[in-house]
């Protein structure tokens, strides 16, 4: 019943900064557990980042390294993830998408419910 749709991709070079923003239908957003995944060229989806949108430590990839922060606008009912010193490599399409279950499968690709349509990121040097 939750509809997501992702915005803010689009073309940056290396090194530059994108902040991905996943607006969320609120008829029961409150309950979920927003999660960031990326797919790669020629590779499977991948957990990135999660957070219940009502608080709480977040989640992260290890392969993130520090460089992306998930965070939440409440007027505007987005989940955004900041996407910081951009490599060629982080070139992908992100999604977003929600679940409840608890922390421990959070990074499980399988656990999650509803999907946005993704939005396509594309890192060139």
């Amino acid at each position: 019943q939750v509809q997501l749709v992702e915005s803010g991709g689009g073309l940056v070079q290396v090194g530059d900064s994108l902040r991905l923003s996943c607006a969320a239908s609120e008829r029961s957003i409150s309950t979920y557990t927003v999660g960031w995944f990326r797919q790669a060229p020629g590779t499977e989806r991948e957990f990135v980042a999660a957070r219940r949108w009502n608080g709480g430590y977040p989640l992260y990839a290890e392969s993130v390294n520090g460089r992306f922060t998930i965070s939440r606008d409440n007027a505007k009912n987005t989940m955004f993830l900041q996407r910081e010193n951009l490599k060629a490599e982080d070139t992908d399409v992100d999604y977003c998408a929600v679940t409840r279950v608890v922390r421990s499968s959070w990074s499980e690709v399988g656990q999650y419910y509803y999907w946005g349509q993704g939005t396509q990121v594309t890192v060139s040097p």
